[in-house]
Order: structure tokens, then sequence, then C-alpha cells
């Protein structure tokens, strides 16, 4: 089967709900009216970019990549990455690796300075996978305050 990555669209919202109960025991949310209103301000945001990958016609992973204008670095935008995911049967195959690298192609030629991400995790392997896809723990201390 053929791997692929493009935008979400429309159609792909119950896919990617669904993927995202695996992403910290994320519960499936209810499909009302504003879910849809949420997911067409998303959509519509040219900044807000959520990729999705499919093994043929199921969905396996997704990242959102978030492109952050700027006003230091010479005006040039920043690019921010949450929601990593992939399916707990699809994992280890170099989906979410070219998940990454399709981020990157964006963050560069939207021309921004950096990607940054944040990761939860403390397991290795997923430690080693962000270290293996270009991003260090070396030059930003991360600080969170929940809402």
């Amino acid at each position: 089967m053929d791997f692929s990555i493009r935008e979400a669209c429309k159609e792909d919202l119950q896919s990617l709900l669904q993927l995202y109960t695996q992403l910290h025991d994320n519960p499936m949310p209810a499909a009302d009216r504003d879910l849809g209103r949420l997911w067409e301000r998303i959509l519509a945001d040219t900044q807000h970019h959520i990729l999705v990958g499919f093994l043929g016609d199921m969905l396996v992973c997704s990242c959102v990549l978030m492109i952050i204008p700027n006003l230091t670095h010479s005006q040039r935008p920043y690019a921010l990455i949450e929601n990593v995911i992939t399916d707990e049967k699809q994992r280890n195959k170099g989906f979410a690796s070219a998940m990454m690298s399709h981020a990157r192609e964006i963050a560069v030629k939207e021309n921004c300075y950096k990607i940054m991400l944040m990761t939860s995790s403390k397991e290795d392997a997923t430690l080693n996978f962000y270290q293996r896809s270009g991003y260090n723990r070396r030059d930003k201390t991360a600080f969170i305050q929940w809402l």
C-alpha cells in the first residue's frame, strides 16, 4: 500500500478524532455544532496545518504545524509542532519520520527560522525519535502553565 501525506480536509474529522483517542487517552468528542464550527475555523486558518498521513485509505498518523508571525529574527515566522501521533499498530514503520519531514518542508517554504515542539513523553524511544528528526533539548527550556 502507498503512504501519502496531505493537509486535512473536512471529511477527515472523524478519522482524525478517532486517532486522537490514542493521544493521552483523549476522549472522543460529541459530533455537535460547536465541533463543526471549530473544525471549519481550523481548516480556514492558512497558518494552521493539520497534516494527515494515510496508508491506503487508512489514517495512520498526524501532526499539527502552526506558523506564527514574528517581529524578531528579521520578521521571519517560527513554527510550532503539536499533537504528533501515529496509530499504535503502525508505529516504527517510518510514517512519523515522513510526517516530520513534511512539516519541516512547509516551515522552510514559509521562511520560518525555527520549529519548536514539546513532548510530555519521557520514553527514550520518543525522545530519540525527535532527536533523530533534528530537534535538540539543549537550546531552550520549556515551561507550561495549564489553564
